[in-house]
């Protein structure tokens, strides 16, 4: 079978190949998935790049979601349940872009037939953190403010969705003056381009000087520092990327007035350390706001898995639209 593989770290479309590689097959509690779809996230590339949380040992193979069928299952209950059914595939260790997978049968969530290929492919990663964030870690409340880094893309377009469907007001950072319109009409609450405008000034005009309550952060360095100061009194910032790739820079001064705190967010952290009837239940809540659109996630260039350096090279472009997607095969 064909798969994606890496045997150093660095540039992706310099280091990865596709390769023919045996078939595996299922032990106990494991089902074998052939894989009709992957999308190509940050948290892939940097994965590959080898600046991930978490460093995959090499030769290794990309891919933390997806889409596919599963054909086979090892000795246990659970995989046998999920033998010819279409699940969303996430894979934390990483391996889905390749024409057939191994992974834990409880890695695996069955979509319901309405669901097209493409939102499953994509169901889990950005609309999971967009709603764990928002809904479980903070909590927000109606009416209360989010300031987010890296607003236009897809998780944060989810959590402008996830504001007008909860209550929540959402103000919104993006680098580029044609971004901010686009997300004023998409349903954001405000806009700030860093480009032309200053974002704790902005803040201190939306909010009266008071600051806001809860931030998201994903790109850190100097935008990441300049939201830190935006929080209010017992203000909450969440950090679950670094896009920046640069430290925060915070006096201390600055977290101890109003007690305000800085959390870091690892999707995969999190998921491992909760109930499986909590994850179930996680898992219909999701496909509930997908089916409404709130978490739907909007597909932009398809690949083929030959064409692996092309779809890298774009979706590593800067402001590009769309998730970029792999298709390995079809239903």
């Amino acid at each position: 079978m064909k798969a994606i593989v890496f045997d150093q770290f660095g540039d992706p479309a310099d280091v990865l190949r596709v390769r023919d590689v045996p078939v595996p097959e299922p032990e106990r509690g494991q089902v074998r998935v052939r894989m009709l779809a992957s999308p190509i996230n940050p948290s892939d590339l940097l994965s590959v790049r080898g600046q991930y949380g978490r460093r995959p040992a090499l030769p290794a193979t990309p891919g933390f979601e997806g889409v596919g069928v599963v054909d086979a299952a090892g000795p246990g209950l659970l995989g046998r349940w999920r033998l010819g059914r279409r699940v969303a595939v996430l894979n934390s260790q990483g391996g889905n872009w390749q024409e057939q997978v191994i992974v834990s049968a409880r890695q695996v969530v069955p979509i319901a037939g309405d669901v097209s290929d493409e939102q499953a492919a994509t169901f889990f990663v950005n609309p999971a953190t967009a709603f764990i964030m928002t809904r479980l870690v903070l909590k927000v409340a109606s009416d209360a403010w989010v300031l987010q880094t890296a607003a236009g893309s897809a998780l944060g377009r989810m959590v402008i969705r996830l504001g007008k469907h909860f209550g929540f007001r959402t103000l919104n950072v993006v680098r580029r003056p044609e971004q901010a319109e686009e997300l004023l009409q998409a349903g954001g609450d405000a806009v700030i381009c860093t480009k032309t405008e200053s974002i704790e000034k902005r803040v201190e005009e939306l909010t009266g000087g008071a600051g806001v309550p809860f931030a998201l952060d994903a790109v850190g360095g100097d935008t990441g520092s300049a939201i830190v100061r935006c929080l209010g009194n017992r203000g909450r910032l969440l950090i679950y990327g670094t896009l920046a790739e640069e430290p925060l820079s915070v006096h201390p001064r600055i977290l101890i007035v109003g007690q305000k705190r800085i959390e870091g967010f690892w999707l995969s952290e999190w998921a491992r350390q909760q109930r499986i009837l909590k994850m179930l239940r996680l898992f219909r809540q999701i496909q509930g706001l997908l089916a409404k659109g709130i978490l739907a996630t909007e597909i932009g260039a398809t690949f083929a898995l030959d064409d692996i350096q092309a779809a890298v090279r774009q979706a590593s472009l800067p402001g590009h639209r769309g998730k970029v997607l792999l298709r390995i095969a079809s239903a």
